[in-house]
C-alpha cells in the first residue's frame, strides 16, 4: 500500500512537471495569455489535469517561472565547479539567463495587470537570480578576470535590457549582445 503511494506522488510530479515545461514552451510561442487546452495539449494531459494542479493561470505563471528561476539559480554553483574558469561559468550562466528571460515573453505586461497572484514573481527574481550572479561575479573577481564595480544588479538589468526582443530582433541577436557585453566587462590580460 506505502509503495502505491509512493507510485502516485511520482507520477503526480512528473505530470506537473510535464505540464510546467509544456507551459513554458506555449509560452515563449504565445505569451503567457495562450490557451490552457494548447498547453495540455502539448504536456500530453487532459485541461483538467492542468486546473487540477494551477486552479487559476496566475498559478501557472507562477509555478512556471518559479520552476524556471529556481534552475537557474542553481545552475550558478554548478557551472562554478564544472566551468575551466569563473568567467566561463558566468558566460554560461548568462546564456542560460537569456534563455529565461525570452521565456518571460508577455510576463511584462501580466506583471503589471494587478494581478495579486503575480506580484511576488519580481521579488522571487530579485531574492534569487541576483546571488546567484552575485556569486558568479565573486568567483570572477577573485581571479581578477572583471572589471571592478559591476555589481550583480546592474549587470542582469542591462542583460533584461538587451533581451527586450522584437520584430527584428531576437533571441539569438540577443544572445550576441550580451556576449559583446561581457567581453566588455572582462578584464583583457
Amino acid at each position: 500500500m506505502q509503495e502505491s503511494v509512493g507510485v502516485r506522488q511520482a507520477q503526480a510530479q512528473l505530470t506537473r512537471s510535464g505540464v510546467l515545461n509544456a507551459a513554458a514552451a506555449v509560452f515563449v510561442e504565445r505569451g503567457i495569455q495562450a490557451p490552457v487546452r494548447d498547453i495540455a495539449e502539448r504536456a500530453g494531459v487532459g485541461v483538467g489535469t492542468v486546473y487540477r494542479n494551477f486552479p487559476t493561470r496566475a498559478d501557472l505563471v507562477t509555478a512556471v517561472y518559479r520552476h524556471q528561476i529556481d534552475a537557474c539559480t542553481a545552475l550558478a554553483p554548478r557551472l562554478l565547479k564544472e566551468s575551466s574558469s569563473p568567467f566561463t561559468a558566468l558566460a554560461l550562466w548568462t546564456d542560460e539567463f537569456v534563455d529565461f528571460l525570452v521565456t518571460k515573453h508577455g510576463l511584462g505586461a501580466a506583471l503589471r495587470s494587478g494581478d495579486p497572484g503575480l506580484e511576488n514573481l519580481h521579488t522571487l527574481m530579485l531574492d534569487t537570480l541576483v546571488p546567484a550572479c552575485a556569486s558568479l561575479l565573486d568567483a570572477c573577481a577573485a581571479t581578477e578576470e572583471l572589471r571592478p564595480g559591476i555589481t550583480a544588479y546592474t549587470l542582469l538589468r542591462a542583460i533584461g535590457n538587451l533581451c527586450i526582443t522584437g520584430p527584428d530582433y531576437d533571441q539569438a541577436d540577443a544572445k550576441v549582445m550580451v556576449a559583446f557585453l561581457l567581453t566588455g566587462c572582462r578584464i583583457k590580460r
